[in-house]
């Protein structure tokens, strides 16, 4: 969350991959920076145990949201 934040804030695009569990905790970290808006993708938990394909998968299935984040 804060490399996406002092990415963006170096004019640099960024996009922050969240999975459902730690929602609650990214929002908190961006009203610390003062952030409340800046958007976060969200993926199913866990997405440790997932094999190579299934991650491909979960990418194309995200990929649309990230260009959104990456070009808004």
């Amino acid at each position: 969350m804060y490399d996406a934040v002092a990415f963006e804030k170096l004019n640099v695009p960024a996009a922050v991959i969240c999975t459902e569990p730690f929602i609650s905790s990214g929002k908190a970290m961006l009203e610390i920076v003062n952030l409340p808006e800046y958007p976060m993708a969200i993926v199913p938990h866990p997405i440790g145990s997932l094999n190579k394909s299934e991650l491909r998968e979960m990418a194309m299935k995200i990929a649309p949201e990230i260009i959104r984040i990456l070009t808004d």
